[in-house]
């Protein structure tokens, strides 16, 4: 039994059947954080996730303009972005982690045919990323995208789907670490930097 804290966002694939809420109670059946615009608090880290949505980056964003059902797709990709939002708004330590499916910027779904960028990512995403001054973001999705990118602010975002991580690091196990800055301390009460491994299935 893995011992060490889990924390996740659901996957478009979870969807597919539409057995979401099935798949999120077995999960947290198991131990695991599920979330889905909402946040949590483990050893003083700060975590706020969704799954996201598509709809493009830059001036390739898809808008809320014509047929009902262009309409309904961008309000998708709005509502998870306000999610994400309001999971971030509800974090108060100093070391803010976000959790994504979709890529909120394109530099990490670059490699991926440039056909297919809005399916795979939502700009919307990166703006609450930004503003909450996140210390680092993780999704999955683009399987040949690129491994990482910074948003317009400069927080450091990670593709860390498995084929990602496979083809860019082919001599290492499929996963990505990161040391989280701890806020200083009075000396006797460090014990180090906390550090995160991440990874999503295919």
């Amino acid at each position: 039994m893995i011992k060490i804290p889990m924390i996740a966002a659901l996957r478009n694939h979870d969807y597919e059947s539409g057995k979401q809420v099935e798949i999120q109670r077995m999960l947290s059946d198991a131990g695991v954080y599920v979330l889905d615009g909402d946040a949590c608090e483990v050893r003083g880290i700060g975590f706020a996730g969704v799954k996201g949505f598509a709809g493009g980056f830059g001036r390739g964003t898809l808008e809320p303009w014509g047929e009902p059902t262009i309409k309904h797709f961008v309000h998708e990709a709005v509502d998870e972005t306000l999610k994400l939002e309001a999971a971030l708004a509800r974090l108060h330590t100093p070391q803010r982690v976000a959790l994504l499916h979709y890529a909120p910027i394109q530099a990490t779904v670059e490699g991926e045919p440039p056909e297919i960028f809005p399916f795979l990512g939502s700009g919307r995403l990166e703006e609450p990323l930004n503003r909450y001054g996140l210390t680092v973001v993780f999704h999955g999705h683009a399987h040949h995208g690129s491994p990482e990118g910074r948003t317009k602010g400069g927080v450091p975002v990670y593709n860390v789907a498995v084929p990602v991580l496979r083809h860019a690091y082919p001599d290492r196990l499929p996963f990505r670490i990161f040391e989280v800055p701890c806020p200083p301390q009075p000396e006797a009460a460090v014990e180090g930097h906390p550090t995160l491994a991440a990874g999503v299935s295919s």
